[in-house]
């Protein structure tokens, strides 16, 4: 038993470097650079700068009297989309966008009793609920034989469509009364609905198998309704260019 207690131990010590120096498991094989098929839709995030035409006459009135300019009311924003797939190139779109602005002021022409500024605050918000049509201006993929869908990496768009506004307008702070040049505290403000109309174009860039950077300007047409704390005022004008950029993410692959 002594004879054979080393060759047993030799054998054993053997084994295990033989186990060690055994070849590591591959490692995992990359998810493929194709889809299953077409994209059947689109989820799309993303945030965004307005710049207000802030053409009316409401406009012309409070940058005459107050220290804002027209650039005040431009702001952020930030939207999301959802895209369904109609046709190689056409997607049918339903949007939702919100911005806002807010602008401290004081009268360019007016102090008080103790020579103070009269200052106020401006808010201009809107929130867009928003349909529409979405086309490709190239082939946004190829097939590869019967299962394979291999996306293009870069695919501009244009499009058009429309859709509804809610926007609120409010004014708070120190006033001029201007029949007695009297300064009085008050809170001026309006809200509502108004109908709108918009036409974009842009560009997505294939960043991952599912994902797109999505580059995109829009311009919008409204206007809505001053209330009766402005009298005698035109709608207020509601249009301007919003330029985005975001991401748009696959739903999902018709096979």
């Amino acid at each position: 038993m002594r004879v054979w207690l080393p060759v047993i131990l030799v054998l054993l010590m053997s084994g295990a470097a033989n186990a060690g120096e055994q070849d590591p498991p591959p490692p995992p094989r990359p998810a493929p650079d194709f889809l299953f098929g077409r994209p059947s839709g689109t989820l799309g995030l993303r945030v965004s700068w307005l710049s207000n035409r802030s053409g009316s006459d409401w406009y012309d009135f409070v940058t005459d009297q107050l220290t804002i300019d027209r650039k005040n009311f431009n702001g952020p924003g930030i939207g999301t989309d959802l895209g369904i797939t109609i046709s190689p190139r056409l997607d049918v779109m339903v949007g939702f966008d919100y911005s806002q602005s807010t602008t401290a002021s004081e009268y360019r022409r007016f102090v008080d009793n103790n020579r103070l500024p009269i200052e106020q605050s401006t808010l201009l918000r809107g929130a867009s609920i928003s349909g529409g049509l979405k086309f490709a201006l190239t082939e946004r993929g190829r097939e590869v034989g019967r299962l394979a869908w291999v996306p293009r990496k870069v695919v501009p768009y244009i499009g058009a469509g429309g859709g509804a506004m809610w926007f609120q307008v409010r004014q708070h702070g120190d006033f001029v009364d201007y029949v007695d040049l009297s300064v009085f505290t008050d809170v001026f403000e309006s809200s509502g609905w108004a109908p709108t109309a918009h036409a974009f174009g842009g560009v997505d860039v294939r960043v991952l198998r599912r994902a797109y950077v999505t580059f995109d300007a829009r311009y919008t047409w409204a206007s809505g309704n001053l209330g009766p704390d402005w009298i005698d005022f035109d709608p207020i004008d509601l249009s301007g260019l919003r330029l985005s950029a975001g991401f748009n993410f696959i739903l999902s692959e018709v096979r």
